[in-house]
């Protein structure tokens, strides 16, 4: 079973990110291949990048930064669930990447990406460089969600429509190939 970490990118008040980020974590908890855990950035709250040490050398001298290496480095496979702001990712999740190092390495990574009419297509395609300086596979498959809020109803969950859902299943599939294949890498 591969340990599957979903991480919702945004921090702001009213965000949305969660919503869809629970969304992607049941459709993935309903694969026996995964074990499932949701990070929110929101609730994780770390700071502006504050270790002295560079992340390679895993010198942490903050809690917060053991803590989220130990998050991180349990993980087989990723999700990141990102908006688009000003047509890039979130600060919060270029800080949490930037956290760590080895934590990340040789590990797969999907994007689910939502936002306006792109549906946050240019911040998936700016986070893959980003993720490969990491040693990461980030997966050509993805799930693009273009004008994300139709899909969430009056109770704040996320209905996704069937082209929606078959793109996860595609992404899903492929994280659990590249999840297995990749592991012998990090042994």
């Amino acid at each position: 079973m591969l340990k599957l970490k979903v991480i919702s990118s945004t921090s702001r008040p009213g965000r949305k990110g969660p919503i869809i980020a629970k969304w992607i974590s049941a459709l993935a908890q309903a694969n026996p291949a995964f074990e499932v855990e949701l990070l929110d950035l929101g609730d994780i709250h770390l700071p502006l990048m504050d270790e002295p040490f560079h992340p390679r050398l895993k010198k942490y001298q903050h809690e917060h930064t053991k803590k989220w290496s130990a998050k991180i480095d349990d993980a087989d496979a990723f999700i990141f669930v990102t908006a688009e702001y000003n047509a890039c990712f979130p600060a919060p999740l270029k800080n949490a990447l930037d956290y760590l190092f080895t934590e990340w390495t040789n590990k797969p990574a999907g994007i689910v990406s939502y936002g306006g009419v792109s549906g946050g297509t240019r911040a998936s395609q700016l986070l893959k460089p980003v993720l490969t300086a990491f040693k990461m596979m980030p997966l050509p498959e993805g799930v693009v969600i273009s004008m994300f809020d139709r899909f969430i109803n009056d109770q704040e969950e996320f209905i996704a429509d069937e082209m929606l859902n078959k793109s996860a299943g595609f992404m899903l599939t492929e994280l659990e190939k590249w999840g297995n294949a990749l592991k012998p890498l990090r042994s």
